[in-house]
């Protein structure tokens, strides 16, 4: 799968910002492109990592002056590309247009460093509700780069199926099912899955966690985030923002923000045991994610069969082409999970 238009020319999440610190390079990629992130006293650059002198990854160099230093001939570029030095020799170069780096517009905010490929992006990134609420408590857990594609991830996060079975005893179980109503609702830029129910969830997780819940909704706000929702009878209990950051066609970075309401716990014991029960679920995910993309690889096309609680139908595949959907709620679906 190719990148569509509608995504290459979006925000993502790319780094933590706790990741780029004063003084650090760090190299990321996004759709197939390498990206050289860097933080001076000039402020957060972002730069496509090649030098324009001889191509040499620009991510390999320093911070020196307040701009990125190419550890070949060191040549310096300011977060905006401009080209400040070249060391030995004595001409000004800052307004030659011929010498400049490829910059890419950053955006920082909430511990999270957003990067865009395209001038036609809009300012900032839209992001989800919550994603910043003072009110709540919040930490970001990310592991690296997944072998997969971000649209699977993005598909497997919408699906509620899967648990049972990839992750019995620890989000549900296979062998006890909990009636439940399924409900989508089309949005004109997304879609959301709400899971109603009566009786709280099998798995351990659920049990331990949020033992109050009657309601969670699942959201895709294009092109590569979803925000899952858990609430009890009266207020949020959880709510998981995940950003699915395509790296390559064969690569994703997955990063995960967790929020809930400010209590008696404190922020650091919530944290701790969000990712003791999640850590096996994670791991599941990324290995599932791993070996549908090895299949994938080896039959040289995904070939899928949708099913009966396949509800959402082809309505994910067209956000991510860019596509709008009619906004409008289906009928309640009775299942079990």
């Amino acid at each position: 799968m190719s990148f569509p238009k509608a995504v290459q020319d979006a925000w993502h999440m790319v780094a933590l910002s706790r990741d780029v610190k004063h003084g650090s390079v760090r190299k990321v990629t996004l759709c197939n492109t390498p990206v050289a992130l860097f933080r001076s006293e000039a402020g957060l650059g972002a730069l496509v990592d090649r030098c324009p002198h001889r191509n040499y990854p620009l991510s390999e160099g320093r911070v020196h002056k307040g701009a990125l230093e190419c550890p070949y001939h060191g040549w310096r570029f300011a977060p905006d590309g401009a080209c400040t030095e070249v060391p030995g020799c004595l001409a000004d170069t800052t307004d030659d247009q011929r010498l400049r780096a490829d910059s890419l517009r950053v955006f920082e905010r909430d511990g999270a460093i957003f990067v865009t490929l395209s001038g036609s992006a809009p300012e900032e990134p839209d992001l989800p509700p919550d994603f910043g609420n003072p009110d709540l408590d919040h930490f970001w857990w990310q592991q690296g780069t997944w072998r997969g594609r971000a649209f699977d991830a993005i598909e497997n996060v919408m699906d509620p199926f899967h648990t049972n079975h990839l992750h019995h005893g620890f989000i549900r179980r296979r062998d006890k099912r909990v009636p439940v109503n399924l409900v989508v609702t089309s949005h004109g830029d997304g879609v959301e899955m709400a899971i109603e129910q009566t009786q709280p969830d099998m798995g351990l997780m659920s049990r331990f966690l949020e033992r109050d819940r009657e309601r969670s909704i699942s959201r895709y706000y294009t092109p590569a985030t979803v925000q899952a929702r858990w609430e009890g009878e009266s207020k949020l209990t959880l709510c998981v923002t995940a950003i699915f950051t395509p790296a390559t066609d064969g690569t994703f970075t997955p990063f995960a923000r967790f929020s809930t309401p400010k209590d008696l716990a404190p922020g650091w014991l919530k944290q701790a045991a969000i990712r003791l029960f999640l850590a096996p679920v994670v791991a599941q995910d990324r290995r599932a994610l791993e070996r549908q993309h090895e299949a994938m690889s080896h039959f040289g096309n995904p070939r899928f069969t949708s099913g009966p609680g396949d509800i959402l139908g082809d309505r994910l595949h067209r956000l991510w082409k860019g596509e709008t959907l009619q906004e409008g709620r289906d009928a309640s679906v009775p299942a079990e999970l």
